[in-house]
């Protein structure tokens, strides 16, 4: 096998890059040049490359017009500039150091600074001040329709078996203001393994069991025979399947299920398992950011 980490190739790509490019722009100003010294000496007629066809039509091997040649020039010449001003051959970052790291980098501190000039009233406040506050929520509402719409959706109600609700009372990871404000500055994982009730038969008494536990319509008989086989799940949802939210492990007695709460779903999270999570927000955004985001879901779901 070949360590391609530690080959000349991967520590000297930039070499090679540059060299092609290079060789590239001289090929093409060479095959230009080839093709446009041979002119037609007085009364010489130009070689006819194809038969005709359409009666009088004719390709004929005259020379390249000179406005064509002198605009390939210039545009040759305009390619090699623009690589000496900027990346283009390998590491070289061009005389001006442009990069466009560095331009996203500058407008990203322009807009970070008016951000904290904007942000300067809230400095200091505690979450549940500024969950009351119209300004800090308006503020945190537009963070939210551009870093969290995308998965939770405009009204913040998620999408079943997706991204949960923000708007109603159920939190898995707890709905203080801390709690919420470090699911999104951290993130969030969630796991459940799947065939811990055996086969689907199985699986499917268990369902039964865990609609019972809540109120909810169930077969009584698949109940009473699923409720031995529960035990495999009580080690996390409890005895009485309200979980620990401080384990992450849910409440399966409520009315919030991610994943639905008829039958079929039920049996298939308890034969397949559920993975889910949520990328932390912290590095992207900052403190300021978080804060006002925290203030805003608070304010949807602490009415």
């Amino acid at each position: 096998m070949i360590d391609y980490a530690a080959s000349d190739f991967s520590e000297n790509w930039h070499y090679y890059i540059a060299a092609l490019s290079i060789l590239g722009i001289l090929f093409s100003l060479w095959v230009l040049r080839s093709q446009t010294t041979a002119k037609l000496a007085q009364g010489e007629k130009a070689e006819v490359l194809h038969y005709a066809w359409d009666g009088d039509l004719q390709e004929l091997n005259n020379p390249l017009p000179r406005w064509w040649m002198y605009l390939f020039y210039g545009l040759t010449f305009f390619g090699i500039v623009y690589l000496v001003l900027y990346p283009g051959l390998g590491k070289f970052a061009g005389v001006l150091n442009w990069s466009s790291a560095g331009e996203w980098q500058a407008e990203k501190n322009a807009v970070d600074a008016e951000f904290n000039k904007v942000f300067a009233p809230f400095k200091g406040k505690d979450l549940a001040t500024l969950a009351a506050d119209p300004t800090a929520t308006g503020m945190g509402k537009n963070l939210y329709m551009t870093y969290c719409i995308q998965c939770h959706g405009s009204d913040a109600t998620g999408a079943a078996g997706k991204f949960p609700n923000l708007t109603d009372a159920h939190w898995l990871f707890g709905g203080s203001a801390d709690e919420i404000k470090a699911s999104i500055a951290d993130g969030r994982m969630g796991e459940m393994p799947g065939g811990l009730a055996g086969d689907e038969q199985g699986a499917k008494e268990v369902a039964h069991y865990v609609l019972s536990l809540g109120g909810k319509p169930h077969d009584a008989a698949m109940a009473a025979v699923g409720k031995d086989k529960y035990a495999a799940c009580a080690g996390c949802h409890g005895d009485d399947g309200k979980g620990m939210p401080a384990a992450s492990f849910p409440n399966i007695v409520d009315d919030a299920w991610l994943y639905g709460s008829s039958v079929a779903a039920i049996t298939e999270t308890i034969v397949k398992g559920r993975i889910g999570g949520m990328p932390a927000q912290m590095a992207n955004l900052g403190e300021d950011k978080v804060t006002l985001l925290t203030a805003y879901i608070m304010s949807l779901s602490k009415k």
